[in-house]
């Protein structure tokens, strides 16, 4: 698996890489001091993972996961602040580690990532199985309980390791993220608008040019849904004839 550490104190990295050395499953393919160079670096060379830290010069960690285009690398923070621990898993955080980053919980983390399918190719007898829009998903909040087919959930946004779905009056939370539901769901037809939100197509009502070239897309119901430019060109190139 591919490593990006992204930290603006050169030391912070030269440990980071030091401990990683014992894990030979991560190669460390680069670094990066701000989140600037940190786009660059993940341009040119893709990475699977970013070791990311908070507070930096400019944007700080948050603001460049906010400035990517899904799909979006795993997620390690390595942070010498423990008090954005609860909005790094809003950004579904694989881990959260505080400097001077302890051996132990490293592994720990890294041993979550294992779980969660992040390495290399997944065989796809491994993978997930495809759910059809007339299959039906449990949600259950607090003591209210629905049994929904797909077809009928117009939208899906993410909040954090929780998947908030949108049908008919009602928008309860799913115990799972908004990546694994897109593991799970047919492209054909969900479509992931941005880095919070799937839109089911069957439900889109009209659409418009938005803002440097996006799209705004006016789903049945009242929502709304931003597509950024590169979002909207996958969203023209999938649906033109």
């Amino acid at each position: 698996m591919k490593a990006l550490l992204v930290d603006d104190e050169r030391l912070a990295r030269n440990e980071l890489r030091r401990l990683l050395a014992a894990h030979p499953e991560i190669a460390v393919v680069g670094e990066a001091a701000d989140a600037g160079e940190a786009r660059e670096r993940m341009a040119a060379l893709h990475p699977d993972l970013l070791f990311l830290d908070v507070q930096m010069p400019g944007d700080d960690g948050f603001a460049l996961l906010e400035s990517l285009e899904p799909p979006l690398p795993r997620v390690i923070f390595t942070t010498a602040y423990d008090e954005f621990a609860v909005k790094a898993f809003e950004f579904n955080a694989l881990d959260y580690l505080l400097k001077p980053v302890d051996p132990a919980r490293l592994a720990a983390a890294l041993e979550k990532l294992a779980g969660r399918g992040g390495g290399g190719t997944v065989p796809a007898s491994d993978r997930p199985a495809r759910l059809a829009p007339e299959d039906k998903v449990f949600v259950r909040e607090g003591e209210r309980c629905w049994f929904v087919e797909l077809k009928a959930i117009r939208l899906m946004e993410s909040e954090g390791n929780y998947t908030r779905l949108h049908f008919g009056d009602a928008q309860p939370q799913l115990f799972r993220s908004l990546n694994a539901m897109e593991e799970r769901l047919d492209p054909r037809t969900f479509f992931r608008a941005n880095r919070r939100q799937i839109i089911n197509l069957a439900w889109i009502d009209r659409i418009e040019p938005w803002f440097s070239g996006g799209l705004l897309v006016h789903l049945q119901g009242g929502a709304k849904v931003e597509l950024s430019r590169r979002q909207a060109q996958a969203f023209r190139e999938r649906m033109s004839l």
